[in-house]
């Protein structure tokens, strides 16, 4: 076998490892395999050259680049005299974790907590009216308690969440042994 067909072999299965691995965390197989091609690309890709590399259309491509920006997996770089946007890979898979962990664990937080908390009142406001059954009360005091627990458990993810932008996890469990 080739030396470029070996090396070829062993980056795609990194590739096919990554596109899965993305795919459990809600992104999909498509633009788990981009990240992985920029990822092995030496220089920054224009969205023709991904095209031409992965054999996606325009579209789906552009998406799939819009959609690691935002994840901050893939970052814009400009390089003088060229034109076209180039993008490329961020290298640092510890500053990857963080970005993209922590962008999918602020929007969950955010989410149920706001729900949480409309929930509270609408309980609270059910147990201070006069015309409501005690029955229901009760059902609603027990509802608040477990709404209260679920509310530290998400101030506890944020705490998580600040000491990874904050990168005081790595003081307890340091990037390398």
């Amino acid at each position: 076998m080739h030396g470029e067909k070996r090396l070829e072999q062993a980056r795609e299965r990194v590739i096919d490892a990554i596109s899965q691995n993305m795919h459990l965390y809600g992104v999909t197989e498509s633009v788990g395999r981009l990240y992985g091609a920029l990822y092995f690309q030496e220089d920054p890709m224009t969205l023709d050259e991904m095209k031409v590399e992965l054999g996606m259309s325009k579209t789906s491509m552009s998406t799939s680049v819009r959609n690691l920006v935002d994840l901050k997996m893939v970052g814009k770089v400009w390089r003088k005299g060229v034109r076209k946007d180039l993008y490329q890979a961020e290298p640092d898979w510890y500053q990857t974790f963080i970005d993209f962990f922590t962008i999918k664990w602020r929007a969950g937080v955010s989410i149920n907590v706001s729900a949480m908390e409309k929930s509270l009142n609408e309980l609270q406001s059910l147990i201070n009216d006069e015309h409501v059954e005690e029955h229901i009360k009760d059902q609603a005091r027990m509802d608040i308690e477990k709404l209260t627990s679920a509310l530290e458990y998400y101030d506890w993810i944020n705490r998580l969440v600040d000491s990874f932008e904050s990168k005081d996890i790595f003081n307890f469990i340091p990037k390398k042994r």
